[in-house]
């Protein structure tokens, strides 16, 4: 049995605590807090404690997914990008900007979600921007 621990950073928020994960023959087992690290100075929220069971989870994506024919299908992430470029062209011009939101996350920094209302209000031309943790 092959047995590490290796240093991360909590993927759940933007506020960027250190976690160690336990590595076992390839596979996170377990996610403790980083004792050493500035910003969460070895403590971790619930979520973060968790982490290893997002990250192992069946239900994970782990590939872009294109829906064709009412099925989704692998697809590359040039091809994904491309697919939603043109269907949200495609929505912009039939329906107009406002057809189109904008949901920013709690799992991205400040600086992110910044630039994603930007985008939204700079370059869609919509107001309609959400956050999921807006109550």
């Amino acid at each position: 049995m092959n047995c590490k621990f290796v240093p991360s950073v909590c993927s759940y928020c933007g506020t960027g605590c250190g976690v160690l994960f336990e590595v076992i023959d390839g596979k996170i087992n377990s996610t403790l807090p980083l004792k050493s690290h500035p910003v969460n100075q070895g403590k971790l929220c619930i979520k973060g404690w968790s982490l290893h069971e997002y990250i192992n989870s069946y239900m994970r994506l782990k590939a872009p997914l294109v829906k064709e024919n009412g099925h989704f299908q692998k697809a590359t992430w040039d091809e994904a990008i491309t697919h939603a470029a043109k269907n949200f062209n495609r929505i912009k011009e039939t329906h107009g900007p406002d057809a189109i939101g904008v949901l920013v996350s709690a799992k991205v920094t400040n600086e992110e979600n910044y630039l994603a209302q930007k985008l939204a209000r700079a370059a869609i031309g919509t107001n309609n921007v959400d956050h999921c943790a807006r109550l």
